[in-house]
Order: C-alpha cells, then structure tokens, then sequence
C-alpha cells in the first residue's frame, strides 16, 4: 500500500526479533522489509538476480544506500536516483535509531514546522500580555502584573481527600496486620516450687482512709460492695 508524503512522516516501523542482531551489513535487509522500501528499486533487482551490489553504480534508477552509521544505535539511508556512475539526485533519508525506521523531512516541511510552532507561541504570548495592558486618558498605557499575581496567591490549592476505595483498602489491610501479628498480654509469672501463690492485692486497700464493707445481697446473690471512710480520731498520749 502505497503512501503520501506527509503520512509517511506520521509513521514507523520495526521488527523487535532482529532489533539485537544489526549492523552495517544487514541494515539494508532490515529496511527492506520496511513499508518505506520500494520493491521497484535497483536493490530489489540486484537481491533477486543474487547480483553483487556493486552492480548498482552500473545501472540507473532509484536505489537505497547506507550513508552514515554509528553502530548499533544509527543509521541513515538515503533512497536516491542514479542517471550514471557519478551522478545521483537524493529523493529521501530514512533514520534507524535504536532499530525503528522514520522517515526523515524535508527542508520544506521543517521549515514550515518550526514557523508554525513560533506562530503559535508568538500568538499565545500576545493574548497573555493583552490581559495585563490597561489604559487611562490621564496616565497613557501600561502593564499591571501585580493583580495577576495577587489573585493567584488568594486561590488556595485544594485539598486532596481520600476516596472511599482508598479508606476502605486502609481498613483492610489494618485488620490484616491485626491478624498477623496479635497484641500479646503478659501473664502473671508461674510460683517456684514450694511457695505459695500470694492473692492479687485489692488496690482499695493500699489508700489509707478507705475500708470495704460487706453489704446486703443483691437479687443475683452476689454481694453489694460499700466504701465508708474511717473517721481517724486523735489520741492523746
């Protein structure tokens, strides 16, 4: 399938299999298989009759020779038109970097590139510069930066929350953890042979001023626990 010059400009191509295995004596082979390659080409005449290629200076037409190469990332090839052994015309350059084929533009289309992209800069900048030009009949014009800029430092950047997928994952792997790696409780320390385990000390009896009383039973048939403070009286010696 045939293609225009601009769309070739927009494409590529490459074979990742041979990628590893270029060099300058197979770097023709590789483009052939390219869709920039014309099957028409002196080249393609010269494979097919198992010609040496140094039969291509004796014939005429379009022909691809490799006109610069900086193994094994570059290589150049131009496709070019040959009317006799010293006389040839270059139609096009091809570029291999890194074992993808372009196709290199011509002066034209980078020059109207490049001019098309200063225009739009050039257009860019003049609309900016257009919203800080102000006027007044006494004063003349001017440019005024320093409300751009104010109103710029009042707008608070907003504030990024977390989503509900976010919180949610958070919980999980929290409850995971948990149940990786258990809280441990320390146990009471096991009596030695031949003593007697003391009972847990009641802490209410440690605070002077404070005794339990014992008091009626409750419908359950537990005892109800009552605090009364001892009224400390002075002796007399």
């Amino acid at each position: 399938m045939a293609h225009t010059f601009d769309e070739e400009l927009s494409i590529s191509w490459h074979d990742s299999a041979s990628i590893p295995l270029l060099n300058v004596t197979n770097i023709l082979d590789y483009f052939s298989r390219s869709r920039f390659y014309d099957r028409t080409c002196n080249n393609e005449i010269v494979k097919m009759q198992r010609q040496s290629p140094d039969q291509l200076l004796n014939m005429t037409g379009i022909e691809y020779k490799l006109v610069y190469s900086q193994p094994p990332i570059l290589y150049i090839i131009r496709k070019q038109e040959r009317q006799s052994v010293e006389s040839v015309t270059p139609k096009a350059h091809f570029y291999i970097i890194a074992g993808i084929v372009y196709k290199a533009p011509d002066l034209k289309t980078l020059v109207n590139s490049r001019m098309l992209n200063t225009s739009y800069n050039l257009n860019a900048a003049l609309n900016e510069a257009t919203k800080h030009a102000r006027y007044h009949p006494s004063k003349g014009y001017w440019w005024d930066f320093h409300e751009q800029k104010s109103k710029a430092e009042d707008v608070e950047p907003p504030k990024e929350q977390a989503s509900w997928f976010q919180r949610q994952r958070v919980d999980l792997l929290l409850g995971e953890l948990v149940r990786q790696y258990p809280m441990k409780v320390a146990l009471p320390a096991a009596p030695q042979p031949g003593q007697e385990a003391k009972p847990a000390s009641d802490p209410l009896e440690s605070k002077p001023g404070i005794k339990r009383e014992i008091g009626e039973s409750s419908t359950e048939g537990q005892p109800i626990a009552k605090l009364a403070r001892i009224k400390t009286e002075k002796t007399s010696h």
